[in-house]
């Protein structure tokens, strides 16, 4: 079995034995943005046969085993009518709460406890609502929505936790390995920005992202790891246009008159 507990290399260290940017343009997923709901291929780390770790393509959005062919993955994850005509809501698996990760039942469990990953990213994009005031001095009761990138400072990539299962369509033998990313309470920062759910990815230093692809990591301590908030103060954020999924450079920085900066308790800017 591979144990990574107590292995210290440095994330850029890491990022060079890897050979990153090379296997990364390889991938057809090499790209500035992805949307979830496409459930498209993203870019993983995961534990390899001889105890190393390796690159992997996974389709985002968690498929349970169950699923016996695709009809089945679209009415899991789409809403749609079944045969008597009741409405039935989909599911979206892109993410799984940390908090709930290991709570029995949960189809994340046994992945959470013997297939864990880490999903690389250089940034993720969020939305921050802000509802203006009218005239009448009164919030409207509809928000508008700034869009924010969100990355780790000083590091070219970052890893997220997160966690696979392989799903296979019984009909034509079809197998890919699908993956989610572990969320939970957001930071001081996060909180502003992700202000509707106050929820962020769990994010890992180089040790806890050896940790977390380790084995025979207790119950207690996955929960601790899925819970792991990462410090604000080592995170940068700063607002782009709202047309950023079409632009030629969606991480460029639009500033918006009308919004205010992120500030945090004490006063201090947290751009």
């Amino acid at each position: 079995m591979c144990y990574y507990t107590g292995i210290k290399v440095s994330q850029n260290e890491l990022i060079r034995l890897l050979d990153v940017e090379r296997q990364l343009q390889q991938m057809e997923v090499f790209k500035p943005v992805q949307n979830g709901f496409d459930y498209g291929n993203c870019v993983v780390i995961k534990p390899s046969a001889d105890c190393t770790w390796e690159f992997a393509e996974m389709e985002w959005g968690f498929l349970p085993p169950w699923l016996k062919n695709r009809e089945a993955v679209n009415n899991f994850r789409f809403a749609y009518k079944d045969a008597s005509g009741k409405f039935r809501p989909g599911l979206t698996t892109l993410n799984a709460t940390g908090e709930e990760l290991l709570a029995p039942g949960k189809m994340f469990r046994d992945a959470a406890l013997n297939r864990t990953c880490l999903i690389l990213s250089s940034g993720f994009f969020e939305w921050r609502h802000v509802f203006p005031m009218g005239k009448k001095g009164v919030p409207l009761k509809t928000s508008v929505k700034y869009p924010y990138h969100i990355t780790v400072r000083d590091v070219p990539y970052f890893f997220m936790a997160g966690i696979w299962q392989s799903w296979s369509d019984k009909e034509t033998g079809e197998t890919v390995d699908t993956c989610a990313i572990v969320t939970t309470k957001a930071n001081p920062l996060m909180e502003m920005i992700h202000n509707s759910k106050k929820r962020m990815p769990v994010i890992f230093s180089e040790e806890l992202a050896g940790e977390w692809l380790s084995d025979g990591v207790s119950e207690e301590r996955i929960t601790e790891l899925a819970t792991h908030q990462y410090p604000a103060e080592a995170m940068h954020a700063y607002t782009i246009q709202k047309d950023f999924r079409s632009a030629a450079d969606p991480c460029e920085a639009f500033e918006y008159a009308e919004l205010n900066a992120l500030e945090s308790a004490k006063g201090n800017l947290l751009f």
